[in-house]
């Protein structure tokens, strides 16, 4: 339920609304506006009887919210949230943020040599995965801890913040203790515990949506963070599964432009899992910035025909430092 405020409204009518909800058991989430303060209303598990709260003085409507996401709605909170990690800010009015780097982290050699390249393509964090969740349980599973270390070393070599996935709570003390921001993965995005427990803390997270994941549950997965406190949140749209077997999966463009309608949150496209295929992956970025998306996540690999993962979807260095020129060449004219 979200109770709109008159422009005129006194800060004891809000007041008395606010203790007015609390009073019903539910808690109030004050929304202030440059016209009028509007008051979330959270907490309930079905309809709420509005008959003591619509007649208060200074109540200007009151607007039942079916969907299952509050906190990430533009209807809770009309203004586009502003993501910062480290100097690199992600959101509305900013420019595109280019999260690139290996799939896998394998060596300091790969690590460092990736960081300096992307870096000097322009890109503005680092991405490496230190702890991989593979398909198949003798695939190369990540260095971990040893990986998160080589990730800091390499990120703190060129000037970047650096970004990996987290998948289990008992990781989240090394992994934000090495990361400027998490990853919350597809196969985790309904892994409650694990984003009530991100959502305590401060670190700005990424999360990706998953592979057969709806929009109402991607946005409701958000809110589990939010609502722990941590409005520092990414979406990420990686592709879909559907029935098609040309690509690796299926991009689903249309969620960038969406997800702006629906959520303050930032999105970002990443092209390289949502296709499978090197050759797509440029002009897939260049689409995903038409769309709408506030950046994009690229693998990029030294030497993508020896990667111990995702080799196939890999862009080269020059291949990446050529889709960056045209990549500022489109922001320009966007």
């Amino acid at each position: 339920m979200l109770i709109v405020m008159h422009h005129s409204a006194t800060a004891a009518q809000i007041d008395r609304v606010e203790k007015s909800v609390r009073a019903m058991g539910l808690r109030p989430e004050p929304i202030p506006g440059s016209l009028r303060t509007a008051i979330g209303v959270l907490g309930n598990q079905g309809y709420v009887d509005d008959s003591t709260i619509r007649d208060l003085p200074g109540v200007r409507e009151v607007i039942h919210v079916s969907k299952p996401y509050k906190l990430v709605s533009r209807d809770f909170h009309p203004q586009a949230t502003i993501v910062k990690v480290g100097a690199v800010d992600i959101g509305d009015n900013c420019p595109p943020v280019i999260m690139a780097g290996p799939c896998s982290i394998e060596n300091e050699e790969q690590m460092r040599a990736a960081a300096v390249g992307v870096k000097a393509a322009g890109a503005h964090l680092l991405r490496g995965g230190a702890f991989k969740p593979r398909t198949g349980p003798h695939s190369f599973q990540g260095l971990g801890i040893e990986g998160l270390k080589l990730l800091r070393q390499a990120g703190d070599s060129v000037g970047m913040p650096v970004i990996t996935e987290v998948m289990r709570i008992e990781q989240l003390d090394a992994v934000c203790a090495n990361a400027d921001m998490l990853q919350i993965g597809a196969r985790n995005m309904q892994n409650f515990d694990l984003l009530k427990e991100v959502g305590k803390l401060r670190h700005p997270v990424l999360l990706k949506r998953g592979m057969s994941a709806t929009i109402e549950e991607f946005l409701a997965a958000a809110e589990y963070i939010v609502a722990e406190g941590n409005d520092q949140v990414v979406l990420c749209e990686r592709g879909i599964r559907t029935f098609e077997r040309a690509t690796r999966n299926t991009l689903d463009l249309s969620v960038a432009t969406l997800v702006r309608e629906l959520s303050h949150l930032p999105i970002i496209v990443d092209p390289s899992h949502a296709t499978g295929v090197r050759s797509l992956v440029p002009v897939m970025s260049k689409a995903a910035l038409v769309a709408g998306a506030h950046g994009l996540m690229i693998e990029v690999h030294p030497d993508p025909a020896t990667a111990l993962c995702d080799g196939a979807q890999s862009l080269t260095i020059e291949g990446f430092t050529e889709l960056m020129e045209q990549l500022r060449s489109l922001s320009a004219v966007l």
